[in-house]
């Protein structure tokens, strides 16, 4: 039985010399779009609490690259098919919350916001995106993983109010008349969905910078919506609130 643990702990310990320093991933292959004026779907990569095997890209569980790389690129041709917007359909953008590029894209789209650690720089970068006019869609945390990123939250706008985003707000009506209430969380969540957003000044007669979904996963529904694992109707549903939100953020 020891040797049989011992021979298991021989096998993760070649698994993961990649993650063993959990703060810092280590240096991942991607290639993002050049920057031409189209609207690209981009998205945040933050650093982790934790990274580890997992069956995500580059095999990694890195909180972050949830969903990655097919939610974003369904999400670009939905886009390209019932909006006006000219998108990059050949590609998607990941960049650093504290890249200068970052500036150059007024939305940008972030996962698992339960798992963020970060560092002075990334919260710097993000504060600075948000007051120049940048907008977040925060997605696929729940239950215990609020604390984490309110914690987060705090160190990039510090006096930032959570409001509450009832059905009725605007943004749920900006393209799609759609009642959020009713997109379940893929898996199991200990609650229902629920929204909500940061606005300028903390004053909801001013702009939106970040809608928050907790409890919510819509990416999920983005990602497996060609394959048939999740119900079509949901799968439209999820896909309508991510066009809301995208044109919300490029008209407002």
């Amino acid at each position: 039985m020891r040797k049989f643990g011992l021979a298991v702990l021989v096998i993760l310990a070649g698994l993961l010399p990649a993650v063993a320093d959990f703060g810092q991933p280590p240096d991942l292959p991607y290639e993002n779009v050049p920057y031409d004026g189209r609207f690209t779907v981009n998205r945040l990569r933050f650093n982790p609490a934790r990274s580890w095997p997992g069956d995500y890209a580059w095999g990694l569980d890195l909180g972050w690259n949830h969903d990655y790389p097919r939610a974003d690129t369904h999400l670009a041709k939905i886009l390209q098919a019932t909006t006006r917007l000219d998108v990059a359909t050949e590609g998607t953008n990941i960049l650093a919350l504290d890249d200068p590029e970052l500036m150059r894209y007024p939305v940008t789209y972030l996962c698992e916001p339960g798992h963020w650690a970060l560092s002075d720089a990334e919260a710097r970068g993000l504060h600075d995106y948000l007051l120049k006019g940048g907008f977040v869609i925060i997605d696929d945390f729940r239950g215990r993983h609020w604390d984490t990123f309110v914690a987060g939250l705090r160190r990039v706008l510090p006096d930032a109010q959570l409001f509450p985003l009832e059905g009725t707000n605007p943004i749920f009506d900006v393209f799609f008349r759609i009642d959020p209430s009713t997109i379940p969380h893929p898996y199991a969540a200990p609650g229902p969905p629920a929204y909500y957003g940061v606005f300028e000044d903390n004053d909801p007669s001013r702009r939106l910078m970040l809608v928050a979904n907790y409890n919510s996963d819509i990416a999920e529904y983005w990602e497996w919506s060609d394959t048939g694992l999740v119900p079509i109707d949901l799968s439209n549903e999820a896909y309508k609130l991510g066009v809301n939100y995208i044109v919300y953020g490029m008209t407002h």
